[in-house]
């Protein structure tokens, strides 16, 4: 049974997942997200201040240095996660790019120029609106540095362009080249922007989030983050990175932390849970899968190998890193682990998103960098209940993965017996001699 499913993935789920691992597009957008983590965390840590004097009052020079400088404190967030669309549209430009071997600082600047003619809007006094060159802006930044680094590869391809004599400077000649691709992206997204403006009464961002509106809305849903974690144990179990998954979670899960921490900057609560702070504290607790149980029943194993690995895989796990469990034990096309890594794993992950659901854990402001479990979880948004959700899914994943590592070890167990018969220079009957004697060879 075991091996046909494993055929069948093999033949339709695994092809389907490197195909979206090597695709440019989505591959720049991965990237473009990665490269938002530095923004993430130093976002965050502005919102660490404000909550100081929460914790030790309000009557005491420290906070009162806080409250007075709030403003400061909080610039790095306004020109950090308040401009993040703008700069994943420049990285994911970069990207493409470099992919198709383009002139880099050309294509960045038509792609940023794209965006910005989507996205940006004026106010009555003359000033231009950034609302959409934040989170909001995800999805039209995608859409505009895609358009155009694909316009500029087009115009190059039908030689769309100013060639200038071989004696003309390259910058001069580059410059030049760019006049006539320029006035075809700029021409095609003012159509868009006047079309959307005229026709629609409505900036283009805002029917990206309108189109996107089902799909953001249903992951911030504790059934959906279940099915998601699942997916990615599936992913990993065969051998599969669930990193190619990215490209459509990493722009809901970054919008979302942006909307906590912008509530509770104003003065509120975070209201979603599917951040990028849960998905590692939580959902990867000790690694894809919670394989925690699995490196405790490793270390008091009675299999020298299992033993081994069990030590190895130990300081990682702690990091919320399970490959040297993964690869090791090991766990990928294992049917024996199957269950308790693909299923369980999953929902042992999402345990404390329902705890979020129910209101019994505070939603994540924060995205920490790896500093080891429950820290990690309490980090996320600061609250004591983190610390309770770790705990549980760390008892639950010692008894899920027992029956099933007894299982395995038992036929390791029997392998290392016969391994060390065939080794022996005695019988049976002269090892049990020995034994009795007490004497070691």
């Amino acid at each position: 049974m075991f091996d046909k499913f494993e055929a069948f993935m093999s033949k339709y789920l695994t092809p389907i997942a490197n195909k979206m691992d090597k695709q440019r597009h989505l591959s720049a957008v991965k990237k473009a997200m990665v490269a938002m983590t530095p923004l993430l965390i130093i976002g965050s840590f502005c919102l660490i201040p404000e909550a100081i004097p929460n914790m030790i009052g309000e009557n005491n020079p420290v906070s009162q240095w806080i409250l007075a400088n709030l403003d400061i404190i909080y610039v790095p967030f306004k020109v950090g996660m308040a401009l993040m669309s703008l700069y994943v549209s420049a990285i994911i430009a970069y990207h493409l790019a470099q992919s198709y071997k383009l002139d880099v600082p050309g294509t960045l600047c038509m792609a940023v120029i794209a965006f910005l003619m989507m996205a940006v809007d004026y106010t009555e006094d003359g000033g231009i609106s950034t609302g959409f060159l934040g989170p909001k802006g995800l999805f039209a930044a995608m859409f505009s540095s895609i358009i155009a680094v694909e316009l500029y590869r087009w115009c190059k391809k039908k030689n769309f362009t100013i060639k200038m004599p071989d004696s003309v400077p390259d910058f001069v000649s580059r410059s030049f080249e760019m006049i006539p691709i320029s006035v075809i992206i700029v021409g095609f997204f003012l159509i868009i922007r006047v079309v959307c403006i005229n026709g629609l009464n409505t900036l283009p961002p805002l029917i990206f989030t309108n189109l996107f509106a089902p799909l953001v809305g249903s992951m911030d849903n504790p059934f959906a983050v279940t099915f998601l974690q699942i997916l990615r144990c599936l992913l990993f179990f065969f051998g599969i990175h669930p990193s190619v998954l990215s490209p459509i979670t990493s722009p809901i899960s970054t919008q979302f932390l942006a909307e906590n921490i912008a509530a509770v900057q104003a003065g509120g609560q975070a209201m979603h849970f599917f951040a990028p702070g849960p998905e590692s504290a939580f959902g990867n607790f000790t690694g894809t899968g919670v394989t925690f149980g699995l490196v405790f029943w490793c270390l008091l194993s009675k299999s020298k190998a299992q033993k081994q690995i069990g030590r190895v895989a130990l300081i990682p796990a702690l990091f919320g890193i399970n490959e040297p469990i993964l690869f090791g034990a090991p766990i990928v096309l294992n049917p024996i682990f199957f269950i308790p890594y693909v299923i369980c794993g999953g929902i042992i992950g999402t345990v404390p998103y329902w705890m979020m659901y129910f209101g019994w854990l505070k939603c994540s402001t924060f995205t920490p960098p790896y500093v080891g479990v429950f820290l990690e979880g309490y980090l996320t948004n600061f609250d004591v209940m983190s610390l309770v959700a770790n705990g549980i899914q760390l008892v639950l994943s010692i008894l899920v993965w027992y029956p099933f590592f007894k299982l395995y070890e038992k036929r390791e167990l029997e392998q290392e017996n016969k391994i060390k018969e065939e080794k022996s220079i005695f019988t049976k009957e002269d090892e049990a001699l020995l034994n009795d004697l007490d004497l070691d060879f």
